[in-house]
């Protein structure tokens, strides 16, 4: 399947991975700035942004896989956020000698244990998109992941929650029109149970207001991966490099400045 995908500048390659409740167009504070110094690709994964969601089984991290063979790149780092940081991390494990450095970025795992705050969260997202309320589901979403935990909604940039929901208001629009046939099926089964097998050097980043949950399968894995950092970035929940551009920056990009 053809991803949306971009381009820019040259040097070692960046992938960067969007989140579950964005698509590519959450990199823009990043996208430039890469480019600088790297090769830097940003695509959007299979039913966000404007890659459609066909109506079939798939898998993410195969999808990036066949989109670097594509663009005959044989090395890359790899820059995943959420749902970007577990197809990172996937894809990793599946590819080890492709990948020259991983950043996971409040990644989420599958059967992590989630607490009964996610689970219900996650109740209340399919209930009100099975009756067809996405703009409700997108703005609970906005709520939950944006708005993180020890703060308000509107403490976070007006802007900012306008273009996550924008871009999650489409992955629903995606999933209506891919229907019950398009599951997303894993390419590596329990790919947290592989943690350190990752023979990249890795640098773990987490908002220090996003979900527990999340922060705590960030520590997680910065214990279990082989030399792994973890870095906080204050002020900021599920999505640092949105909000706080210029520190996420300055801790991915000398991160590396080390590796590359």
């Amino acid at each position: 399947m053809q991803l949306h995908h971009e381009i820019a500048g040259s040097g070692d390659t960046i992938v960067l991975i969007h989140a579950g409740i964005a698509d590519s167009r959450m990199w823009a504070p990043q996208w430039r700035r890469y480019a600088e110094d790297y090769q830097v690709v940003r695509y959007d994964m299979r039913g966000f942004g404007q890659s459609p969601l066909p109506p079939e089984p798939y898998q993410h991290a195969q999808d990036l896989l066949d989109l670097l063979d594509r663009l005959e790149i044989e090395r890359a780092a790899l820059i995943g956020n959420s749902l970007g940081g577990r197809v990172a991390l996937e894809a990793t494990l599946a590819r080890p000698q492709l990948v020259t450095a991983l950043v996971l970025v409040g990644p989420g795992l599958p059967n992590a244990g989630w607490s009964d705050e996610v689970v219900a969260y996650g109740s209340e997202e399919v209930r009100l998109f099975m009756d067809g309320e996405l703009d409700a589901a997108a703005d609970l979403t906005v709520r939950f992941w944006v708005g993180g935990v020890g703060r308000e909604p509107d403490e976070v940039d007006a802007d900012l929650r306008r273009l996550v929901y924008d871009m999650q208001l489409r992955a629903y629009q995606h999933a209506q029109e891919g229907g019950d046939a398009a599951q997303e099926l894993e390419l590596v089964e329990d790919v947290g149970g592989h943690a350190d097998e990752v023979p990249a050097p890795t640098l773990l980043v987490v908002g220090d207001h996003d979900q527990p949950d999340i922060r705590r399968i960030a520590e997680r894995l910065s214990r279990e991966i082989p030399g792994a950092r973890l870095e906080h970035i204050a002020d900021a929940a599920h999505v640092p490099s949105m909000e706080r551009p210029g520190e996420f920056d300055r801790i991915v990009l000398g991160f590396l400045a080390d590796q590359l």
